[in-house]
């Protein structure tokens, strides 16, 4: 098939979606189909290039400075007389392509798909759904977002965040009915969004899926240890992820700290950079950590694979997680999960099976978590083995077989239609 994945967020970005798209592209690449990605340029300019053996059409686009683009380093925060001032913009914004029509159009005249499949209702998916259904082209609508997560990350006041939480659910809704098919990665979300509120067209819950190629268990490469200076004589708590606000990353290290008194031999290790990477280390300083809170920064494959296998648990308060690519990949590798009940995190990290579920916010509680897995042998052995049986049934070959499976029924329901 000749497919079109059309999404806000790319390679080289980290975030969830930009990592499952090409995940997914590549994927399907892989498996001899034609694929073309149509994302946001990181230079303004639009231009092609293969990546991966994938097409992807880079569009025009311009910076939206209130955001980091989660590709390049973040400088530190310029002083005047030793107070530093806040980050109201960044140098490096984050991406957006605001008139996008006539580049996809003129990249899916050339193109020709048989299926669309969009992953963001931001203008560039919203254009493609446009010429999709003018051009009687089937479109498959993933859904990655749910609005109580975007408006959880702006922190607004109740009065407000309600009625634009059930905006926000009624635009999703609305976008989803323009689809031939509706996926997102886990039933809890499909609950969330539709129970009260179905929609008249086949919706279906896919895992978004890891290469378990890439993530299994075993030893990390010895030098991996030194070349980010990790103790092997002790134990670690692993976190992998954007540095954010909105991650709680801050939550973790509070109950660390606690945990610290019992668990003397053992380091917090941070895998991932973002706005919030600054504070996070004044945190640690100021609780007087000193190296028992390593922060990496960004890491990319192949040295990210190994991470994850030097890591004892993994550990997130993150409450914006519709299912959490990471915990697959930690649980892929083994790791006990210590993670917070919200949203469909726990599909993943399941209370008393492959780790432990706290309340949102529950600093004693994460921190009581870290001291049992890390304190009971049998119970870590136990949880290792069920996040290994957990991660196989979020294969990503058979996320791939479900997707083309589902593209092979619109493509046939609208043959059949015509």
């Amino acid at each position: 098939m000749k497919i079109v994945i059309a999404t806000a967020v790319y390679y080289p970005q980290v975030n969830g979606v930009a990592v499952f798209s090409y995940n997914l592209a590549v994927g399907l690449s892989k498996r001899g189909h034609d694929v073309m990605v149509i994302c946001p340029s990181q230079t303004g300019k639009n231009y092609e290039e293969i990546i991966d053996g994938v097409r992807t059409v880079y569009l025009r686009s311009v910076q939206a400075k209130i955001y980091h683009d989660q590709i390049h380093p973040l400088p530190a925060r310029k002083s005047f007389l030793g107070i530093k001032a806040p980050r109201l913009l960044y140098k490096h914004g984050f991406r957006v392509s605001v008139f996008p029509y006539p580049e996809i159009r003129k990249a899916l005249e050339d193109f020709k798909p048989d299926v669309v499949h969009v992953q963001v209702s931001d203008p560039i998916g919203l254009s493609v759904v446009f010429y999709a259904r003018k051009h009687n082209i089937p479109v498959v609508t993933t859904e990655h977002n749910q609005p109580e997560v975007l408006t959880g990350s702006m922190k607004l006041p109740y009065a407000i965040k309600k009625p634009v939480d059930m905006l926000l659910s009624s635009y999703f809704r609305d976008r989803q009915s323009k689809s031939d098919f509706v996926t997102m990665p886990t039933e809890e979300a499909i609950i969330h969004l539709l129970s009260k509120h179905p929609i008249d067209i086949p919706v279906a819950a896919v895992s978004n899926g890891v290469d378990l190629s890439h993530f299994k268990p075993g030893k990390a490469d010895g030098a991996i240890y030194e070349k980010y200076g990790i103790p092997k004589d002790k134990k670690i708590l692993l976190y992998v992820g954007r540095v954010d606000p909105e991650k709680n990353v801050g939550l973790v290290i509070k109950a660390f700290k606690k945990a610290q008194v019992k668990l003397p031999k053992t380091e917090l290790v941070i895998v991932g950079d973002g706005v919030d990477k600054a504070r996070l280390e004044r945190l640690a300083s100021g609780y007087d950590l000193g190296d028992s809170v390593k922060f990496l920064g960004r890491v990319m494959p192949p040295d990210l694979y190994e991470l994850y296998k030097i890591g004892d648990v993994f550990v997130t308060a993150s409450e914006i997680e519709t299912q959490g690519i990471v915990l697959i990949e930690a649980a892929a590798t083994g790791l006990p999960l210590i993670a917070v009940n919200k949203g469909a995190v726990k599909e993943v990290c399941q209370d008393g099976q492959n780790g432990v579920l706290c309340e949102p916010g529950n600093i004693e509680e994460i921190s009581n978590a870290m001291i049992k897995v890390l304190s009971d042998d049998e119970l870590f052995k136990k949880y290792s083995k069920k996040s290994l049986e957990i991660a196989h049934g979020h294969d990503f070959e058979k996320t791939l077989d479900s997707f083309i499976n589902i593209y092979n029924k619109v493509v046939k329901d609208k043959q059949n239609y015509k």
